[in-house]
């Protein structure tokens, strides 16, 4: 196996960790509606994270440990993914349901494409194209279960809305890692965005005790403590890992297994019913990510001819 392939493998395999681990986020974080409010569950999990971070970085390089002249970009991941993203996916969970949600979120891939292209000069190619298009087929499949007439009849909630906002802010974090990743550590990116964006959000938090009290309790502990370690810690770091190897728009399009790790998940965890529109929108989740994931080694290559370049300005 070559070291090109091997670093693709590599990177599906990150970024498919991550996007478990965030689908199990989802399901929490819509069964936790009615205990913690959305600010107080972002800061809680995130102090965990911190905790967890800083163990991770004790033995590395003083450069991995501080911010130099990626300042801008890292800046960029704590407003987006640290910040916004959170709060505003739990805000909409009080709202919509974690199916609903993890479904939503598959429109990741083409919103980050969008602002890749846009700010940072990333092209892609037809196949590349053609791989998140193939996904987002998959994603249709998924949100109408193969017919217009549900979508019709099922309509957009506000949690709804609220959600898809929270994907457009993820394909902001997701082109603003690739800046900070390509001269540090996808964990010391991770780290330093979250040390920059938690004062925010725990003084966010302390507000919102006004009118959401926290209620603590050892079950509620335990849950906050598995979403500080697995979706942030572990699911941050490994989709920034993922990001470096793949690119933003090969890592993107695997984004859209959140829909079909959080079907999965809803069924098994909530009862609701997967059905054959689930399972054929999951094959071409997973193929059209494939695709995109395994061309990319060979877009820098592919004639000028063939290479779809939108206009562009420098982040």
């Amino acid at each position: 196996m070559t070291k090109g392939r091997r670093e693709t493998l590599t990177g599906i395999l990150f970024v498919n960790i991550a996007t478990f681990t965030w689908a199990t986020n989802i399901i929490l974080g819509r069964y936790l509606r009615e205990e913690i409010g959305p600010l107080s569950l972002t800061a809680t999990r995130y102090i965990v994270a911190a905790l967890a971070f800083a163990v991770l970085l004790r033995n590395a390089p003083p450069e991995e440990r501080r911010v130099g002249g990626d300042l801008k970009p890292v800046l960029a991941m704590a407003a987006t993914g640290i910040v916004l993203f959170a709060p505003l996916l739990y805000f909409g969970l009080r709202y919509t349901t974690a199916v609903n949600s993890t479904l939503i979120n598959g429109m990741g891939p083409l919103m980050t494409a969008v602002f890749a292209a846009w700010l940072i000069k990333e092209p892609y190619t037809k196949l590349q194209l053609g791989g998140a298009l193939l996904a987002m087929v998959g994603v249709a499949f998924l949100i109408t279960g193969g017919s217009l007439q549900r979508l019709r009849e099922t309509g957009v909630n506000l949690g709804d809305l609220v959600v898809l906002l929270a994907a457009a802010v993820w394909g902001l974090y997701s082109v603003a890692g690739r800046r900070a990743t390509r001269n540090r550590t996808p964990l010391s990116a991770t780290a330093l965005s979250t040390y920059i964006g938690l004062p925010i959000l725990i003084g966010a938090a302390v507000i919102e005790q006004r009118t959401i009290p926290l209620v603590l309790s050892a079950r509620l502990l335990l849950i906050i403590l598995y979403l500080g370690v697995a979706p942030v810690a572990v699911g941050f770091s490994l989709w920034n890992g993922g990001v470096k190897k793949l690119g933003t728009g090969g890592a993107m399009v695997f984004y859209n297994t959140l829909p079909l790790y959080g079907a999965i998940l809803g069924s098994l965890l909530l009862g609701e019913q997967v059905g054959p529109s689930h399972l054929l929108g999951g094959m071409l989740i997973i193929g059209g990510g494939l695709l995109s994931a395994m061309v990319r080694k060979a877009a820098p290559h592919a004639p000028a001819a063939r290479r779809v370049q939108p206009r562009t300005r420098t982040y």
